[in-house]
């Protein structure tokens, strides 16, 4: 069995910091929906709500 060589160094952080990427934007892309979805939800119970 081999040691861990310097590259472990290099690839398991640069690694973890795609994964936080990726997650990051995911996760912005869905907050971002989610809001927008409230949003018309609201502006469509104020229009009900004026409307009758």
């Amino acid at each position: 069995m081999g040691g861990m060589t310097s590259s472990h160094f290099i690839f398991i952080p640069a690694c973890l910091l795609i994964g936080v990427i990726i997650g990051w934007v995911l996760g912005s892309r869905a907050a971002r929906d989610a809001f927008a979805i409230e949003l018309k939800r609201r502006e469509e119970r104020a229009a009900r709500k004026s409307a009758s």
